[in-house]
Formats: structure tokens, C-alpha cells, sequence
């Protein structure tokens, strides 16, 4: 074990970082970029039971340090995702893969996780419950603590490799949500989703975005991801992957010193493609420049000096 590795779920990494679902495709993409075996490992794409088109373009906005997205899970599917985007992935990934999955019913999250699951290179399975719930009013799993709850219990009922839930932002208490996924059975929690945006286009007077409104991330939600990170890992046992306005080495330090064991870094992929490369091979530099010897040592480290 190295001085940048840490684990997540009794998985050993190499290293904290981790790109973030729907910013790094299947991996596929970015290999073209780098060696991307430096990472610790990666979240793929949000993928559904069946294909999905996606939302109506324009569905991305630019932000003062941020953007908006409005992608919508554009994904080919799970069937699809197992017999074409894994099998290229095995030739140039070889460590445990996060599999990010969304769904619009339990029984739509509990299929998908457990064909996922059967499959070896998945390492985690990321349960994205910020979707809208069909048979609930529209109202997103995320938001409600029972139904956060349901979606973790049916997946957990299914499935054998670590369940993480990744929360959303867009509640009054998300330590509400968090106990709530716990107590359901989930392995760890990762957290922030995006969070609720708007940009209007001053000439039309209409909403940039075709869907109105979208998914806020990048450099100005970072605090708020930190104060939420913080705050979790203060009243859960289970572990915590933080992320949200990841660019830096220094952030993925922030982060860890809040209570995360590991660091997803999202939107600056889309801006830098080497961003996570550059991260970790900066870490050790300011680590030495910090006083940090190992980097398992000061998760949570805020707490306890």
C-alpha cells in the first residue's frame, strides 16, 4: 500500500481519485488521453435498464465556474453496456470499475443492479437516486428518505458487491437521506449530485436549456459539497466518497479532511481531459508540502485534528 492509497468498501486503491459518472463515458474515450490505470478507479456513464435518447438539445449551459447539464442518462442500455462497453473496457482498464446506475422504478434499479452485478470487472455499484420516481408523482427517490430507502433495500435484496448511493443536494437535510440509505443496507454513500439550475437567454427571454432547468456542477458548488460531505460523515458509519467543484489536488485533500475515503471528479474532465492525471500526480507534491505522510490518515482528519 502506497501513500496515496486508501479503500472504499474493503476495495483497495491505488490512489483517492475517481472520475465521475457522465463525465468520463466508459473509459474508452479518455484512454485515447492518458493511461487511465493511474486512476483509482472510475464511475461509467449512468446507465438505465433500457436505452435512453436523452433529453431535446441544447442541454448543456455554460456557468460563471460551472456549467448546467440537461443530458437527460443518454446511455445504450445495460444489455448493451455489458456485451459491447465492458468487453473494450477489459482490454485497457484493468482494476475494479464503479458501475453509476438510474432508474425510473425499484424494480427498474433492482434489474439493472443485478445484471450488473453478475458482471466481474464491476468493483461497486453506484445507485444514482436523484431520477424521478414514474410511480411516485414524478417526485425523485432522492428527496423522500423512504424512498431512498426502497430503492437501497431492493438493490441490496439482489446484489452482493458494495451498494454506494449517491445523494442529491436538492433537500432540506440530506443527513436525513443519508442515515435513511444506511439503515437500508447501503455500503456507502456518495454525494453531491448536481444541483437544480436555470440560465435564461436575454435576447429570446427563454430558458437556455430545452428542458428549462438542469443539473448545476464545477468550481462554485464546491463548498457546499464540502459542508455536505462534512456533515454526513459525522452521522454515518458507513463510508463517504465526496465530490462536487473537484479540480485540484488541494480539493481532494479538502475533501478527504471532511470525512471521504475517496474523490470523484466531475466537470473538470469535460473542460481538461487530463484533469485526474494531473491530480494525482500532483498529490505527493502537496502532500510533502503539507505535512502529510499518508493520505488514509487524515480522512475525516477536521474532526480530529
Amino acid at each position: 500500500m502506497g501513500r496515496l492509497s486508501t479503500t472504499l468498501c474493503g476495495i483497495a486503491l491505488d490512489n483517492p481519485v475517481i472520475p465521475a459518472s457522465g463525465t468520463f463515458g466508459y473509459g474508452t474515450e479518455f484512454a485515447a488521453f492518458y493511461d487511465i490505470n493511474i486512476l483509482g478507479s472510475f464511475s461509467f456513464k449512468g446507465t438505465t435498464r433500457r436505452a435512453r435518447f436523452g433529453n431535446p438539445t441544447p442541454r448543456i449551459a455554460e456557468c460563471t465556474e460551472g456549467m448546467l447539464n440537461s443530458v437527460g442518462l443518454q446511455n445504450p442500455g445495460v444489455e448493451r453496456v455489458i456485451a459491447d462497453e465492458l468487453p473494450r473496457l477489459k482490454q485497457i482498464f484493468h482494476k475494479p470499475v464503479m458501475a453509476n446506475v438510474s432508474g425510473f422504478s425499484i424494480e427498474e434499479y433492482a434489474e439493472t443492479c443485478a445484471m450488473l452485478d453478475a458482471e466481474e470487472q464491476v468493483g461497486w455499484l453506484e445507485v444514482n437516486v436523484s431520477c424521478p420516481n414514474v410511480h411516485g408523482g414524478g417526485m425523485s427517490f432522492g428527496t423522500d428518505p423512504d424512498a431512498a430507502a426502497a430503492v437501497t433495500r431492493a438493490v441490496k435484496a439482489v446484489t452482493h458487491k458494495p451498494v454506494i448511493v449517491k445523494l442529491s443536494p436538492n433537500v432540506t437535510d440530506i443527513v436525513m437521506i443519508a442515515k435513511a440509505v444506511e439503515d437500508a443496507g447501503a455500503d456507502g454513500v456518495s454525494l453531491i449530485n448536481t444541483l437544480l439550475g436555470m440560465r435564461i437567454d436575454l435576447r429570446s427571454r427563454r430558458p437556455v436549456l430545452a428542458n428549462t432547468v438542469g443539473g448545476f456542477s464545477g468550481p462554485a458548488v464546491f463548498p457546499v459539497a464540502v459542508r455536505m460531505v462534512y456533515e454526513v460523515a459525522g452521522a454515518v458509519s458507513i463510508p463517504v466518497v465526496g465530490m462536487g467543484g473537484v479540480r485540484t489536488a488541494e480539493d481532494v485533500i479538502e475533501m478527504m479532511l471532511a470525512g471521504a475515503c475517496a474523490v470523484e471528479v466531475g466537470s473538470q474532465n469535460l473542460v481538461e481531459p487530463t484533469a485526474c492525471q494531473r491530480i494525482i500526480e500532483t498529490l505527493p507534491e502537496v502532500m510533502d508540502r503539507l505535512g502529510i505522510e499518508n493520505l488514509s490518515d487524515i480522512i475525516g482528519g477536521v474532526r480530529h485534528g
